[in-house]
């Protein structure tokens, strides 16, 4: 049976993982760990919840270990940027607790607090940063920063920093890193643009992929309600009222209207929170911390949710509203059945939804199973809860194929 120790790591970091009751590796950290270990660049495509921070962290780490001496100012080892604060926070939180009594150090820098106090943290130097595009390149135009010295890049979650329009911002930050060094890039699904990421960053990278783009994790049991758009919330009620002891994700299209969905739950007697945009970082980190330790039920969120929340029990993801993006449908419900758990994923669909759900359930190669009311035309309906499979095959059985290991040997291109 494959384990951590038998894909290279070091004895401390395999008993730090033993601590904390990780000992099965999964099937992205089996095939990425050893070619991260060996100095590859890779390129990762996995399903949302199958231990991606792992795959790059651990590797990342333990190279990190043997230089043996501290950065020197201003200057960052190992950089890995992510879209949105809340996965940046996870991402530093993992590695965090991946370094245990390690004296290397981990910084975030992200929008939304103060950029002066990150300055200065950063003016010590650091081992690894985990940021967000804007804000580094804030820090760099400053020049409170510098990547003369990264030896490690990492992209997580590539596909939505290109949805976010980060794509200007990456071919910035390339500019200010070193040709040597090593990259790597995980997604869950993979957009056209994301050739021209794999270009501009990556050396001839190994492809790791083990699963196809857009499928969701085997144990998400889905279904879609067709309802028009004034009804959704009371049909919503409905469902919450039936599990109020576990955690629900509603995810909505606006700020406006996920603040609005919020008090209105609030005003009948659910214990309910908000995330998004016209939150403050601080409001956001409450909200996620008190629905992580189960004071609040039901967050809703918009798609600033959709990453970076990885709380093990959430039973429950409701899209409310469909995304405008359908890649961000299969990041949103993969907040459920996260570590081998089972979860739901409930859908509902107003009547100018229905291009939304087509190009939906095109990403996921699925028909999902209608609940209640009328399908319209072009929409194929089916009877019987549908998990991860595609339509007619075995629930969960299918969905399982080998990893691929392919090496891209296009031309050395280097930032």
């Amino acid at each position: 049976m494959t384990n951590f120790a038998s894909l290279g790591l070091a004895k401390k970091l395999v008993a730090g993982l033993d601590a904390a009751g990780i000992k099965d590796p999964t099937p992205i950290q089996q095939h990425a760990i050893p070619l991260a270990l060996e100095g590859r660049d890779i390129m990762g495509l996995a399903q949302t919840g199958t231990g991606k921070t792992a795959a790059f962290g651990l590797p990342l780490i333990q190279q990190m270990m043997q230089f043996g001496t501290k950065p020197d100012p201003r200057t960052i080892r190992g950089l890995v940027l992510a879209p949105t604060r809340e996965l940046a926070k996870q991402i530093q939180d993992n590695l965090r607790n991946y370094l245990g009594k390690s004296p290397m150090k981990v910084g975030m820098v992200v929008g939304g607090q103060s950029i002066n106090a990150q300055s200065q943290r950063l003016s010590r130097g650091t081992d690894i940063v985990v940021a967000t595009p804007g804000r580094l390149l804030d820090l760099l135009n400053r020049k409170a920063v510098t990547l003369n010295a990264t030896r490690f890049l990492v992209l997580d979650e590539a596909d939505q920093m290109l949805d976010m329009g980060f794509i200007h911002d990456l071919r910035k930050i390339a500019g200010y890193l070193p040709e040597k060094r090593q990259t790597m890039l995980f997604s869950a699904t993979m957009p056209k643009l994301m050739a021209e990421i794999a270009e501009s960053f990556l050396n001839n990278p190994e492809r790791v992929q083990v699963s196809p783009p857009g499928r969701v994790a085997d144990k998400i049991t889905q279904e879609v309600h067709f309802v028009a758009q004034p009804e959704k919330t009371e049909l919503l009620k409905e469902f919450l009222s039936k599990h109020t002891d576990e955690r629900a994700l509603v995810f909505a299209r606006t700020k406006h209207g996920a603040e609005r969905l919020m008090k209105h739950l609030v005003k009948a007697g659910f214990e309910a929170a908000s995330i998004h945009g016209n939150k403050t970082q601080g409001q956001r980190d409450r909200a996620i911390a008190g629905f992580r330790d189960g004071a609040i039920k039901v967050l809703v969120a918009t798609d600033v949710a959709a990453r970076g929340i990885d709380i093990p029990d959430v039973k429950h993801v409701y899209n409310y509203d469909l995304p405008n993006v359908p890649d961000n449908f299969v990041h949103r419900i993969g907040r459920t059945a996260r570590a081998g758990a089972e979860g739901r994923a409930i859908a509902f669909c107003a009547p100018d939804e229905a291009s939304q759900l087509r190009a939906i359930q095109k990403v996921m190669k699925l028909e999902i199973p209608v609940g209640s009311g009328t399908p319209p035309a072009g929409l194929t309906p089916h009877k019987k809860p549908a998990r991860g499979a595609k339509p007619g095959g075995k629930p969960g059985n299918n969905n399982r194929r080998r990893p691929q290991r392919r090496r891209n040997r296009g031309p050395k291109k280097a930032a």
